[in-house]
């Protein structure tokens, strides 16, 4: 194999793909999908949902098209589209935004992280904080943009920091607080403890803290509180989100940042090169969605909880610990009284398929490598299927506790 140079090798590196002999691995989420096409398990593990988003914004899409609106969008994106997430942060959170100058739609969450990460990373030395586990293109970009992760340990059953352990992660080289909440892959809220303990530190060392809000719409127990809402956050902050999670649209890949302008123009100086702009027709169809009345988000979210509670009968029935989950698309497991001796969560993932018909994702995929055997006997499971699709891996995963 050729030694070929460039940033792709610590990017591979920092996700944990990069494998011995010095070649990027596919991603846990490629092999566990390739394993439930071959084995027709029922896939738990990736997180998309099996069924379309609202019929008004599928028809605000097809009309977009049909009325021409299918070339570049202006680089910030469409107007409309800035013009609803301003008010939808209006709506939702009180909070006033200049659509012309604090909000930018990009192509996703993930683009937004990525453009955010290498617009405001700007030494080795700088540090980016973050929650372990994590979703997995942080500690990428993070590696890519040339910085390095500090992580603060997130622990079985509720998965909130330890105060402790969070302050004594951000010092003054913290560049960046990435905070993800709901959080993905536990399915914690953070408490308003933890958000005034990220602002107050973010405060004390001048950092800026950056969050994904992706699942802001699907938490269980009351209203999402954004971090940029409290006292002294704000001219610190840039809060991202996206579409595809709150209208089931995960193929669409509208997102947006909102924050102080000048925050938001270093991400666009980064994010023009990256893609420019995208979606044009998509963005004029969310644009329609996030103008849908409250009883629609109300119902994403009861919905969700149902199914999260149907999930969570299944895997008691069949022996495993769950953590219940309070928002986004996941619940975690513990699997350890169903793994075989001297196997961890990787092997059981690997193996489940084939003795249950049912595939998930390892916590471990989340982890950095000197954490991982806090998580190794915990598994993610994801509850944004169809109702009898959960059902029936809740009847397969009966055959663990028979076994």
């Amino acid at each position: 194999m050729r030694d070929i140079p460039g940033a792709w090798r610590r990017t591979a590196r920092g996700a944990g793909l990069l494998s011995p002999d010095g070649a990027a691995a596919p991603t846990i989420f490629a092999e566990m999908t390739g394993l439930a096409l071959r084995t027709g398990a029922v896939n738990l593990g990736q997180g998309f949902p099996d069924e379309d988003g609202p019929a008004e914004v599928l028809a605000a899409a097809a009309a977009a098209i049909a009325a021409g609106e299918n070339q570049y969008a202006p680089g910030r994106g469409v107007p409309a589209l800035l013009q609803a997430v301003a008010d939808h942060q209006r709506r939702f959170y009180g909070v006033e935004l200049d659509p012309a100058r604090e909000v930018l739609i990009t192509a996703g969450a993930t683009e937004a992280l990525a453009a955010a990460l290498l617009a405001l990373i700007d030494s080795p030395d700088d540090e980016v904080v973050v929650f372990e586990p994590y979703y997995d293109s942080y500690a990428a970009c993070v590696a890519l943009a040339g910085a390095k992760l500090v992580t603060v340990p997130l622990r079985w059953p509720d998965f909130q920091p330890d105060p402790d352990e969070l302050a004594a992660a951000v010092g003054d080289r913290t560049r960046l607080i990435l905070v993800n909440d709901p959080h993905n892959p536990t399915g914690a809220v953070f408490s308003a403890a933890v958000r005034e303990q990220i602002v107050r530190l973010a405060d004390r060392h001048d950092a800026i803290i950056v969050t994904d809000e992706v699942y802001e719409h699907l938490v269980f127990n009351g209203p999402h509180t954004p971090i940029a809402t409290m006292p002294g956050a704000a001219a610190r902050t840039l809060s991202i989100s996206s579409a595809g999670k709150t209208f089931s649209t995960t193929g669409w890949k509208i997102g947006w940042v909102t924050g102080p302008a000048d925050l938001v123009d270093a991400v666009l100086a980064v994010k023009q090169f990256l893609t420019y702009t995208n979606g044009t027709p998509f963005q004029h169809a969310i644009a329609a969605g996030l103008g849908l009345p409250d009883a629609y988000f109300d119902s994403a979210a009861a919905t969700l909880r149902d199914k999260r509670d149907l999930l969570g009968e299944g895997l008691r029935a069949a022996g495993f610990a769950v953590s219940v989950a309070a928002g986004s698309y996941f619940t975690v497991a513990d699997a350890a009284d169903l793994m075989a001796p001297g196997t961890d969560a990787a092997d059981f993932c690997r193996t489940l398929p084939e003795r249950a018909g049912v595939v998930a994702i390892p916590l471990t995929a989340f982890a950095s490598t000197e954490r991982r055997d806090q998580y190794a006997s915990l598994v993610r499971f994801a509850a944004c299927k169809r109702t009898e699709v959960i059902a029936e891996a809740g009847r397969r995963l009966a055959a663990l506790a028979d076994a």
